[in-house]
């Protein structure tokens, strides 16, 4: 039953992870598409949101190389 969970939890990592890499590209995207049509205010904003999605990305890095064992597992450090 621990182990089912511990996959469960590595897995939604895994899904979190994806998420904000996603959201990196569309802000790429967006500021591509701003520079394209001189738009300082979009640019901005999508300057602004790239910043965001890496501050997000930041501790779920951090925690998923201090929380995955050899066999790819989550291992519930940090939790009590």
């Amino acid at each position: 039953m621990k182990e089912n969970r511990e996959n469960q939890t590595g897995e939604g990592i895994k899904y979190q992870l994806a998420g904000w890499i996603l959201f990196v590209i569309c802000s790429i995207f967006f500021i591509a598409s701003s520079l394209k049509n001189n738009d300082m205010v979009i640019f901005t904003g999508s300057i602004i949101f790239l910043i965001a999605c890496i501050v997000f990305l930041i501790p779920l890095v951090k925690s998923g190389k201090k929380s995955v064992d050899g066999r790819g597992l989550y291992n519930g450090a940090g939790r009590s």
